[in-house]
Formats: C-alpha cells, sequence, structure tokens
C-alpha cells in the first residue's frame, strides 16, 4: 500500500504531516510507535471507509513517519500532547472523537486528560493501561536496526497470522524507517531498565485516572496480543466509567489491520450509537 503525502502545517517548531479527508464530525486517527510507522501505513486501509460520514484527520507525529523534529527538542508525551492540540488548533477542529493504537491510545487519553473539552469521545486499541511487565515483543522494537530483514522480523511479531506482514508493508517502512533511523521516538517511550535487575515495567494511564474520565469510550484489543497483554484492556474497561470491550480472538495488535470490516463497523456503529445527532440524515 503506497504511502501518499499529506499536507504540513507548522505546530509550533514541529512541521507536521497530516491526512484531511472527508467533511462531517472529526475523528483523528493516532498512529502507534513501531519502527517505520506512519498515519497512512496504520490508517490508510480505513481512512476512506471512516470518511463518507466523518472528517478524518490522521497526523504523523514528531518523530514519526513524515514529521521532523528540531535538533534537541525533547521527545515525549507532553510534547506529542501539545503537538496534536497545536494541530487540532491549526486546522480548526472542534471536539473530536479520538482513535488511538497502542502509544495512539496513550496519546488520546493524556490528550483527554489534560483538555477533556477537546474530546467527545474514545476508541482505544491495543493501548497501554496501568503498570504490566514490557514483553519481549514491546521490547525488540527498541533494538531496531534499518533493514530489510530485521523490519521483517519485527513485524513478525505484531499480527496474531503473520502471513498479512506482505514484502510491500515490510519495504515502505523500512524505507520509512530511514527517516528516523536512531529510532529516538520510540525509545523515549520506553521505560528505563531497573538497575537491580527486576522486571521492566510499562506505565500507563492508572486505573484511578481512567476512573475520572466522562467520554464514552470503546476499548478494542486483540486476544492475542503480545505487545500489550489483553489484560491490560479488560482492567482498563472496568476502570473507564462509559466504556464499552471487543475483544478479537485469533487477533494480535493490529486490530485495524487484521480485522478491517469488524474494525470500522464497531467504530460506526459506537459512533451512530454514541452521538446520534451525527449520523447522517
Amino acid at each position: 500500500m503506497a504511502n501518499p503525502q499529506g499536507s504540513f502545517v507548522a505546530v509550533g517548531d514541529v512541521r507536521t504531516h497530516y491526512h484531511d479527508v472527508g467533511s462531517g464530525p472529526p475523528v483523528v486517527l493516532l498512529h502507534g510507535s513501531g519502527p517505520g510507522v506512519s498515519a497512512w501505513e496504520n490508517w490508510g486501509g480505513v481512512i476512506p471507509r471512516l470518511a463518507d460520514r466523518h472528517r478524518v484527520i490522521a497526523p504523523d507525529m514528531a518523530g514519526f513517519g513524515l514529521t521532523e523534529f528540531p535538533a534537541g527538542q525533547a521527545l515525549d508525551i507532553k510534547m506529542w500532547v501539545a503537538q496534536l492540540t497545536g494541530l487540532l488548533q491549526a486546522l480548526d477542529v472542534g471536539p473530536a472523537v479520538l482513535v488511538g493504537n497502542s502509544f495512539g491510545g496513550g496519546l488520546s487519553l493524556a490528550t483527554t486528560f489534560r483538555d477533556p473539552a477537546r474530546v467527545r469521545g474514545l476508541v482505544l486499541m491495543g493501548t497501554p493501561f496501568g503498570r504490566f511487565e514490557q514483553t519481549a515483543a514491546l521490547h525488540q522494537g527498541t533494538e531496531y536496526t534499518p533493514s530489510l530483514e530485521n523490519m521483517r522480523a519485527i513485524l513478525g511479531r505484531f499480527p496474531h497470522d503473520p502471513a498479512i506482514v506482505t514484502d510491500e508493508m515490510v519495504r515502505t517502512r523500512y524505507e520509512m524507517s530511514l527517516r528516523h533511523p536512531d529510532n529516538a521516538a520510540l525509545r523515549a517511550l520506553m521505560p528505563e531498565k531497573p538497575r537491580d535487575g527486576e522486571p521492566v515495567i510499562v506505565r500507563g494511564a492508572p486505573p484511578e485516572r481512567l476512573a475520572t474520565l466522562s467520554q464514552p469510550t470503546l476499548v478494542l484489543h486483540g486476544r492475542e496480543d503480545i505487545v500489550i497483554p489483553m489484560e491490560v484492556a479488560v482492567t482498563a474497561a472496568r476502570h473507564i466509567p462509559d466504556s464499552e470491550l471487543h475483544l478479537f480472538g485469533r487477533c494480535g495488535h493490529w486490530v485495524q489491520l487484521e480485522r478491517p470490516e469488524a474494525f470500522v463497523l464497531l467504530v460506526r456503529d459506537f459512533l451512530a450509537r454514541r452521538f446520534p445527532a451525527d449520523a447522517p440524515a
């Protein structure tokens, strides 16, 4: 699947690349953090299906895809939240539904906690909630050095059935990874190893923060996800007051790629039920 160039806009010091398709109530698609990822690689297959009823915005966050970041700029969640809110302001996007894949889910939550009036609803997929031991598949991405072979090995860990990892996907993500060969953005997201040899603990939004969310939230997760364990999604759904949970059997970390038809149907249904005023006449 080709990775078409969208548009660019200055958000502070960050020249941000994004796709902006369709019209209607806004839905913002936020990508994950794997090597060579971009908004189009994560979402290109479903953007047209959602854009027939909504304005769909899908940005490359700083350090990913076609978005660069200034030398010396610290990459952290505060910076990405500021970039996202600045982008939505620049594009005159009002309150939106945020759809986040993995890192994108964490960014969706952080943005909601900072500026809840900007977020109408949440769709969180493969999102790191709470505290859990870092998985080998999650750690593997931080050790990536650019090559086709290394990219193929890493991508094969994400889906339940590695057959969906095509030669084109490997090539496209490898070429994109050359734009960020130091993998700085992904490394910035990973917790430091403890000095005493204890397990590395990933820390997402804790249950007590999740319990403060007022936005309708759809939680999607693959049962066979070896990157972010399924159990964290179940726990999160128990704590988010207005939540729905859907688990996909025989599915790994890429719900929107492994189950694209079901993903689109579930998201469309969620948006239509929870925001009925947005439904087309």
